[in-house]
């Protein structure tokens, strides 16, 4: 467990649905990409909404839950 879901069960800042949720979100997201073959092809409307969300998380976060696309791919 990384110190910050440590940290947020011993402040109660976290809703535990809310994390169970993510954390089902990128299992299912991981199965997804391993049962593509080939490349993903984004529009611009998708690449846009999720550079713009992978901006809020950060690097690190981003790294940790991006399964279909690169960062480099998002940042282009």
């Amino acid at each position: 467990m990384e110190w910050e879901t440590v940290l947020a069960y011993m402040t109660g800042t976290v809703d535990q649905e809310l994390l169970l949720r993510n954390k089902y979100l990128v299992a299912e997201n991981r199965i997804l990409r391993n049962q593509i073959r080939g490349r993903v092809r984004l529009r611009d409307g998708e690449q846009t909404t999720l550079a713009a969300l992978g901006k809020r998380l950060g690097k690190k976060a981003m790294a940790e839950v991006m399964s279909v696309v690169k960062r480099e791919t998002l940042l282009a």
